[in-house]
């Protein structure tokens, strides 16, 4: 297990330039972002027991980051195949 943040310009490096500006010109992917930040720290900050939560708590939080990520993963390809 990796107690290293996974930030999403580090799990898309091909599309930091386009995670940038759909933060800037479309609110859904602003709030998903900002959802998987959220998630993502939840879970760092478990995983390094800065703020220690229960085990079942954490696997929620890993599988609601994993949501996200996948839903953000799909509009970002499709951004891609339209530009």
């Amino acid at each position: 297990m990796s107690h290293t943040p996974h930030e999403l310009a580090d799990d898309f490096p091909e599309h930091t330039a386009r995670i940038h500006d759909l933060r800037e010109t479309d609110a859904h992917f602003r709030k998903l972002s900002d959802a998987y930040h959220d998630a993502n720290r939840a879970v760092h900050r478990a995983e390094t027991n800065v703020e220690p939560i229960d085990s079942q708590y954490e696997t929620e939080l890993r599988k609601q980051r994993m949501r996200i990520k996948d839903e953000i993963a799909t509009i970002l390809n499709k951004t891609q195949a339209m530009g």
